[in-house]
């Protein structure tokens, strides 16, 4: 089996089990442990998985985040409850953002259900989806794309939210803690604070197991959003400290939508 062949393998094994171990890898594929550590070093350059102690995973750590192409075949359920919830903030003409992630284009798809829409995004599976939709004025943001988030991110997309303005943005985040957002790339985190200051209200969407997690950067204040939308209520703690400190959470259940 040649090296691209076998490291696809490992990408088709971890969207099946979010990890994999060293030995089971080397037994699978019949090769030395040192091909499989070199396979997931090069995996791990290109911001496929983290490597931990004895093989890989592709779950989010403070300073990791997996590939889009991972995230984008996890949780869709609730990926549409939380949507649909969103989707309810929204008016027909109104001006909408709407950030990187899977979860976002998931919203991005509901959105024609909204039109006529001025939508802004950096979300390049959202500016593929919609470039030939009637109804929707397309504002593409420019920058330098990211392959691991599907988005355009840098200066320039900063630049051009600074010169624009929104009724609402949506905006995803892969940790929460406390009455902090976070993520763990900082071209993210600026384009998402950009977005917040440009749009007059911003609603959070997170899904419940990020909830009690950090990441390297603070992106916001949890009461920076007019909104918080999850797919199931966190633990009685949780939910307690955000009443305490009159963060509203709204909670997207499934069952909503049969």
């Amino acid at each position: 089996m040649k090296r691209e062949e076998r490291q696809q393998s490992i990408i088709n094994l971890l969207v099946e089990h979010k990890t994999v171990d060293l030995d089971d890898l080397a037994d699978r594929f019949v090769v030395s442990k040192m091909t499989i550590h070199r396979d997931l070093d090069d995996l791990e350059q290109a911001g496929v998985l983290r490597k931990v102690r004895g093989g890989a995973t592709i779950d989010a750590g403070t300073q990791f985040e997996s590939d889009f192409r991972f995230r984008e075949r996890q949780g869709h359920e609730e990926k549409l409850a939380m949507a649909r919830r969103a989707l309810e903030l929204v008016e027909p003409g109104m001006t909408v953002m709407v950030n990187d992630g899977s979860m976002a284009a998931v919203l991005g798809e509901m959105l024609l259900e909204k039109r006529p829409l001025t939508l802004i995004t950096n979300n390049a599976a959202i500016i593929d989806r919609m470039r030939n939709e009637s109804g929707i004025t397309l504002i593409a943001l420019g920058g330098v794309y990211s392959a691991k988030f599907n988005a355009f991110l840098g200066v320039v997309t900063e630049e051009a939210l600074s010169r624009l303005r929104a009724d609402i943005a949506f905006l995803s985040t892969p940790a929460i803690s406390g009455r902090l957002a976070y993520h763990m790339d900082d071209n993210v985190v600026r384009a998402k604070r950009a977005m917040i200051a440009s749009a007059a209200k911003s609603c959070l969407l997170v899904n419940h197991q990020r909830i009690g997690h950090t990441a390297l950067h603070v992106m916001a204040d949890l009461a920076d959003f007019d909104a918080i939308i999850t797919d199931r209520a966190p633990d009685a703690e949780t939910l307690e400290r955000f009443r305490r400190d009159d963060i509203a959470l709204t909670i997207a259940s499934t069952q909503d939508m049969t």
